[in-house]
């Protein structure tokens, strides 16, 4: 299945190539403000927000004698319109609409491609009596625009949306994939308060007593990494120090073993929290959790020692209540039972932690997306302070590991975090995306790209 495209047309020297040369992130399309400088229509990779598209700049449209120059380029943007899913018409929007835009809009109405009108320009208001004239072109509501400046590339990319979004499946069939990539190997760290059973679990996993073990707290110091094969999958288990709570941490060496530690759990992709049952929960258990969670990486509980816990089920059931008293975020993160002794339990921490691996990495297309925002949003408007409206115009994902969020609107400053914990609870709920960490930003819709980071 080809890429979906996206063919930019226009009269000379209306900003095509300015254009083109955003869409593509790079300086590709030679740009000057004499006219005519594109002859060939030349194609890139584009990409709007989460949006990636096949993209052809055009040469500038003239009515000229077919075997002339400019005639010849002429066929060439009408073959582009022909095999694009969508034709962006950019006018100047400083100049209004002239009879050769009029000219080129007759031609577009007769095309089977869908046809969408930007004034481009635009800059501030600069445009706005251009992009007023061109609803008399008949080709729909016109948007403004400026390439220079980055401006309007919301309204592009709401517009392009309908026409350029594919399924995931669509575009791993378009490149040539029957199935998705295989993750490598599963990154997975142990950690814990010491002497909680950490390097014990490691070694009954692997087979073989690999680290040293012994009733002493703190033996281990270095994180050790260890290639291991579980039923076939690879994983890349790391053992790590205890963590002791910073006060107590007054040993140069241990200092340096917890900060290694904090190395693991950033170099992750899921984390085992290990408690001793025979402690039950602590404060520093919760503090781990939280640092796992800030890092942005999944979480498994596991409480060790299961085998000679006393009052096992009110035990399981207290720990389990005051985790989601205690850290909200944990709520839902799974939380099994384990003897590193006995190796009960270890195959099923081992499969908790590969689905939480795939939820970390979960993905979903932008028109799923925007599906559940719309009705989360109608079944729970956001709140109107002062009596103004917060507007939330659509969502996009920038990208998982963890799965991180953008949200464009209107006086999004205001939107409170109440409203935020409803959005990020419905996502998990609504699109399956589980106990993991997910990052919500909220950014105005003016220009997508007037911030960076998130």
């Amino acid at each position: 299945m080809p890429r979906p495209t996206l063919a930019i047309v226009g009269r000379p020297n209306v900003g095509k190539s300015t254009l083109f040369n955003r869409l593509v992130g790079k300086r590709v399309a030679l740009v000057d403000d004499r006219p005519g400088v594109t002859r060939d229509r030349r194609e890139g990779e584009g990409k709007l927000l989460d949006l990636s598209f096949r993209v052809i700049d055009t040469a500038g449209f003239e009515d000229e004698d077919p075997s002339s120059l400019p005639g010849r380029m002429r066929r060439q943007t009408e073959a582009a319109v022909h095999d694009a899913d969508v034709a962006l018409f950019l006018i100047d929007g400083r100049e209004g609409v002239t009879p050769l835009d009029e000219e080129i809009a007759r031609w577009l109405r007769s095309s089977d491609t869908p046809v969408i009108v930007a004034a481009n320009k635009a800059e501030g208001r600069a445009g706005e009596t251009g992009r007023l004239e061109a609803y008399g072109l008949g080709l729909g509501e016109p948007f403004a625009l400026s390439a220079e400046h980055g401006e309007g590339l919301v309204d592009l990319f709401e517009a392009v949306l309908p026409f350029l979004d594919r399924d995931e499946d669509e575009v791993l069939e378009e490149v040539g994939e029957g199935e998705e990539k295989p993750l490598g190997p599963l990154k997975l760290a142990i950690v814990g308060r010491p002497n909680a059973g950490k390097s014990t679990l490691v070694n009954k996993m692997i087979g073989e007593e690999r680290m040293i073990t012994g009733p002493e707290a703190g033996i281990t110091r270095d994180s050790i990494t260890i290639d291991w094969q579980h039923q076939g999958r690879a994983v890349q288990l790391v053992d790590t120090a205890g963590l002791r709570k910073r006060a107590k941490v007054d040993d140069k060496l241990e200092k340096l073993s917890a900060m290694d530690t904090r190395r693991s759990i950033d170099m992750a992709e899921v984390v085992v929290l290990l408690l001793d049952a025979t402690r039950g929960l602590e404060a520093q258990d919760l503090r781990i959790a939280d640092q796992v969670f800030e890092e942005g990486r999944a979480l498994v509980l596991a409480l060790n020692k299961w085998d000679v816990a006393e009052g096992a089920s009110a035990l399981f059931n207290g720990i389990k209540a005051a985790l989601e008293e205690g850290l909200s975020q944990a709520k839902g993160v799974p939380l099994l039972t384990v003897s590193a002794k006995t190796g009960k339990g270890i195959d099923a921490l081992v499969e908790a932690c590969f689905v939480v691996r795939e939820q970390w990495n979960r993905r979903v297309s932008t028109g799923e997306l925007n599906r559940w925002f719309e009705r989360a949003v109608e079944a729970n408007p956001p709140p109107a302070p002062g009596g103004k409206r917060i507007k939330l115009r659509y969502i996009t994902q920038v990208k998982a590991r963890p799965p991180s969020f953008v949200i464009f609107g209107t006086r999004v400053d205001q939107l409170p975090m109440s409203y935020q914990r409803y959005l990020t609870n419905s996502l998990r709920r609504d699109l399956d995306m589980g106990p993991v960490p997910i990052r919500l930003t909220l950014r105005a819709s003016k220009n997508p790209y007037g911030t960076k980071g998130q």
